[in-house]
């Protein structure tokens, strides 16, 4: 039954973040797609996530070492992308902008990138490139309009 309702999340998830890059006028690259589905699916049922102090967790996982340190930072990245992307008015209740949440999230996936092994390494190098893309994707997710997404780079929207 659990193999049902994970693909049945998983095909939500994928057709949301679908409809949301039609909407925002975007694509996503296939490996792009299938980790923002993934993030999405293993962190849905995250009941701590807006409790937890990202800045904390980045720095426990500076601590760390080999793949416990990998996915300790990817976990940070994930969050991070997850409340710039579905929960910006977290950023304001703290008082950070939502930048401190991208920064910190593409940091963290570059240090995965940095540590990771060669196909690993790869994948989170590009997330960690186009970090705005997947934030500004999640913000479509969320419905909110594209104009009002603020992620706006070097004259360019992410």
């Amino acid at each position: 039954m659990d193999t049902i309702r994970q693909g049945a999340a998983a095909e939500l998830w994928q057709s949301l973040v679908r409809e949301a890059c039609t909407r925002c006028g975007q694509a996503l690259d296939e490996a792009q797609e299938s980790y923002l589905v993934f993030v999405l699916l293993r962190h849905q049922r995250d009941g701590h996530l807006l409790a937890r102090t990202q800045a904390l967790e980045w720095l426990e996982a500076q601590l760390r070492v080999g793949s416990a340190r990998s996915d300790a930072l990817r976990d940070a990245g994930d969050r991070c992308l997850l409340i710039a992307g579905l929960f910006p008015a977290l950023a304001q209740r703290r008082r950070v902008s939502v930048e401190y949440f991208i920064d910190l999230g593409r940091g963290a996936y570059q240090g995965v990138a940095d540590s990771g092994r060669s196909a690993y390494a790869d994948l989170f190098a590009q997330l960690a490139s186009t970090y705005h893309q997947l934030v500004h994707t999640l913000r479509a997710v969320r419905g909110e309009p594209v104009v009002s997404l603020g992620l706006h780079r070097h004259g360019m929207l992410h």
